[in-house]
């Protein structure tokens, strides 16, 4: 028997609560909303969507691939096409004379060096295995559009579980929660002891 997948207000109202928009910069064309500074996620308007907190020493998202330097701006990454203006990655296209760099996201997965990891695994997960990787995926897709240096780097298919590994320790987070919502099941968040891999468990 499938289940029918979750509904759109369930798995977008956990990202809808973290994703927010700034004004176009003035020589930007493409998308109408562009990459912000994440500060945390805000608090949603259902008291049914808190987020939980688990073990996620208050949202340690520190990450060194971002802090690396500053690039001249304008920059574009030659790979992904995302440009580095005012202080963050954004979607639009940049002039012609923009310096060219890989995007944090881009050099962590030439690196092969994730910032979170989702492992997916329980008996409900492998009988309805293609419905949750939908979720997944589909939540990925819209927090990219958002937010260049957001995305999933690889998802590994085992026996009994899945993994899949991203870009970065709000997607992932994100993720989880979304499953959570949708789906119920056992949630487990926690960072290693060198706190730059943000390990998320979803089970059931």
């Amino acid at each position: 028997m499938r289940i029918k997948a979750p509904a759109l207000g369930g798995w977008q109202h956990m990202f809808d609560s973290y994703i927010a928009t700034r004004d176009e910069p003035s020589w930007f064309v493409g998308h109408d909303t562009w990459e912000t500074q994440m500060t945390g996620r805000k608090k949603p308007v259902d008291p049914t969507h808190q987020p939980r907190r688990d073990r996620m020493d208050e949202e340690r998202v520190s990450d060194p691939y971002r802090a690396r330097g500053k690039w001249t701006e304008p920059t574009v990454c030659p790979e992904c096409d995302a440009v580095f203006h005012k202080g963050r990655w954004q979607w639009g296209e940049a002039p012609s004379d923009a310096a060219r760099h890989l995007c944090p996201a881009c050099q962590r997965t030439r690196d092969r060096v994730p910032a979170g990891q989702l492992t997916l695994s329980g008996a409900f997960f492998a009988a309805h295995r293609d419905e949750i990787m939908h979720l997944v995926r589909n939540a990925e897709a819209k927090a990219r559009a958002e937010h260049p240096l957001e995305r999933i780097m690889g998802i590994s298919e085992q026996t009994d579980h899945t993994v899949v590994t991203f870009t970065d320790a709000h997607l992932v987070h994100g993720v989880g929660e979304a499953l959570h919502h949708a789906y119920h099941g056992e949630l487990d968040s926690h960072y290693t002891d060198e706190g730059d891999l943000l390990r998320v468990a979803w089970s059931r």
